[in-house]
């Protein structure tokens, strides 16, 4: 199955900064920054740069925390199935720029644009927020909906 990354930034305000997807898989939904694994990458260095060419910002490898991944299933589109390995990080230098596939935006935590994000964030992204680590697999029908779901491990 295909590897890919996602990252939550924190900023002292207590905000996560998300991205709204302007191009390809997950248009126009807010998301944490992050994609796919190139061969010979590991997963954190693929979060790393896949963060600073999406948002401008940088965050060296050592200063991420993994969070978990989610296993997604996709019925109608099997070359979507991926492994997503989560990642947080409380620091990072530069300033975040718009991209041409990301707008990145900080969001209050008790703000997070849910209803405009992808339907199983909804089940661990505030366990994330929380400093849990999480193991979901989610399996999606052709119309894009959740029609199951398993928790697989949080602590």
């Amino acid at each position: 199955m295909r590897q890919s990354t996602l990252i939550f930034v924190f900023n002292p305000q207590k905000q996560i900064l998300l991205a709204m997807k302007k191009r390809g898989f997950g248009k126009d939904k807010w998301n944490g920054p992050g994609g796919k694994v190139e061969p010979g990458e590991t997963i954190i260095a693929a979060a790393s740069r896949e963060l600073l060419e999406e948002t401008s910002i940088n965050i060296a490898p050592e200063l991420m925390e993994a969070r978990g991944v989610l296993h997604f299933h996709f019925s109608g589109k099997p070359e979507w199935d991926q492994d997503v390995n989560i990642f947080v990080s409380h620091g990072y230098t530069g300033t975040f720029e718009e991209s041409e596939e990301m707008k990145p935006a900080w969001f209050d935590i008790d703000k997070i644009p849910y209803d405009a994000m992808w339907k199983d964030d909804q089940f661990w992204l505030q366990r994330v927020i929380n400093g849990e680590s999480v193991e979901f697999e989610f399996f999606f029908g052709d119309d894009g909906f959740i029609e199951e779901y398993t928790e697989v491990y949080t602590a």
